[in-house]
């Protein structure tokens, strides 16, 4: 056993990119400490808040089974997942950052998703076809939409606990409420360990190399408010209050380079009346995913924007935002007798905001929006929409005219009641700025120099997401530079 104050790689935050970051360090032979901020009976980080769906390059059907062998036969034989190679998702990452994204680490990301959902697969973590998100009943069998096909088995609450156990089971040490709050350098700038603080006070704890996993600033309301800017203040948090960019504004102070998209963020449509952080009993359960089949308007009855713009995978991150500058953060999306079977299971739990209503004006009443202004919404909706045929896994082209937002694909009236409502706000799951990396997760200067034993991976690293992404990505990034910050770290803490 590594000494009580010398390990060589210790690891700061344990969501799922600090413990794909210490199974990789200890893979590689070294001694590993996590520290975990929150205490057990709240650890996980975001993770375990998420759906646990992972967005990888495959060609085809095959690359998605060997990850998911235990498929019944029938099923294979029902599933339709296409292809989603890297090319597709290089492009999709480029096209919702508007050019922005680091090319480098976009590359890594696209080109090592496949190898490091293997690696986790080898290493114990179990995978399914999330047929009950990213899948519709098509021609007898189940289409798969929008290149996001597997998630962890139980969801993000299950992926955590399975990483836990597997990271301990690899040798790696967690300390609970436990918070890193400096970093160590020696006087030729090359990170020596943590001070934490903990229980008893403060201490430092020795290492040969350190990477931070702490997550973003997302639940940091000054912090929101500083580099988001006004309102966000107000925002819900979706996930572990534990994320206030503690890792971030450590490497700021060790000379790190700050890099990204510090005003923009991961947000999405969250249930009105959810507490202000993350439900661990609820988990994502407070989000609702299944706009682009409905409308969205805000208290005044009026849209704001295109439901129908893209899959939900590509709008759901940056539509949250749009609802923040609503009046009293609020929106309310809306569906009717035809839409009720394509509604995601988050629309049936208790907790959800909810009204039902056998008509229009009703509908209005109940969730507090203004009457006339919905009914005079619904009637120019219901007026606009074109023929055509209505296909909820594919950009079908069915859309409105001379409306303004339109709506460019799935525009279904909405005249067969009951009619469904449900209330939403802005909930932020994850800011976009960070730190400066390469591709060996090395945390760089700002003269993009390494800092010598310091590497970063997860939500505070920078330069990868600009004003939007692609769903499942996050957690995919997560885990693909957690096991190369691990591997860099372990390699880099034999050379001191």
């Amino acid at each position: 056993m590594p000494s009580e104050h010398r390990y060589d790689v210790i690891v700061v935050g344990a969501g799922n990119a600090g413990l794909t970051a210490a199974m990789s360090a200890a893979e590689h032979g070294a001694s590993v400490l996590m520290l975990e901020r929150a205490p057990e009976y709240l650890r996980g980080g975001n993770t375990y808040f998420t759906g646990g769906l992972f967005r990888f390059a495959y060609e085809g059907l095959d690359d998605v089974l060997k990850l998911a062998p235990g498929v019944p036969r029938d099923q294979r034989a029902s599933m339709d997942v296409g292809a989603y190679t890297q090319a597709g998702y290089y492009a999709d990452v480029m096209r919702l950052s508007e050019g922005l994204s680091d090319p480098d680490l976009v590359q890594m990301l696209v080109s090592q998703s496949l190898p490091t959902m293997k690696w986790m697969m080898e290493k114990g973590v179990a995978w399914i076809p999330a047929f009950g998100r990213q899948s519709f009943k098509s021609g007898g069998g189940s289409k798969f939409w929008g290149g996001l096909v597997l998630e962890a088995v139980g969801g993000g609450n299950d992926l955590s606990d399975r990483l836990f156990q597997l990271a301990g089971r690899g040798g790696a040490a967690v300390r609970y409420g436990t918070r890193a709050t400096d970093l160590l350098t020696d006087r030729r700038g090359r990170v020596r360990g943590v001070t934490v603080r903990d229980g008893d006070g403060y201490r430092d704890v020795a290492a040969g190399s350190v990477v931070l996993a702490s997550g973003g600033f997302e639940a940091n309301s000054e912090m929101r408010a500083r580099y988001l800017g006004p309102g966000w203040e107000l925002a819900k948090v979706r996930g572990t209050r534990f994320n206030t960019g503690d890792g971030i504004t450590m490497a700021l102070s060790a000379g790190a380079q700050p890099y990204g998209h510090w005003s923009g963020c991961h947000a999405i449509a969250w249930d009105l009346n959810a507490p202000p952080f993350g439900d661990r009993r609820i988990g994502d359960l407070h989000q609702k995913h299944s706009y682009p089949f409905g409308l969205i308007v805000n208290v005044d009855g009026r849209r704001f924007v295109d439901e129908g713009a893209d899959f939900r995978n590509y709008t759901y991150a940056r539509y949250g935002k749009e609802i923040l500058y609503q009046p009293h953060r609020s929106a309310f999306q809306l569906f009717d007798e035809k839409t009720r079977p394509l509604l995601r299971d988050e629309y049936w739990i208790p907790e959800a905001s909810k009204v039902e209503a056998t008509n229009i004006k009703g509908l209005a009443e109940g969730l507090g929006i203004d009457r006339d202004g919905l009914v005079s919404t619904v009637a120019e909706f219901n007026e606009a929409v074109q023929e055509g045929p209505f296909d909820p896994t594919a950009l079908d082209g069915k859309r409105t005219l001379g409306l303004q937002p339109p709506k460019s694909n799935w525009a279904l009236p909405l005249d067969t009641p009951p009619y469904l409502g449900y209330a939403v706000t802005c909930g932020i799951t994850f800011t976009f700025g960070g730190l400066k990396v390469n591709t060996r997760a090395q945390v760089l200067d700002t003269e993009d120099v390494p800092i010598p034993g310091l590497y970063a991976a997860g939500e505070l690293l920078g330069g990868l997401f600009y004003n939007n992404y692609p769903g499942g990505a996050g957690l995919m990034a997560g885990a693909v530079f957690g096991r190369t910050a691990g591997a860099s770290a372990a390699i880099g803490s034999t050379t001191v």
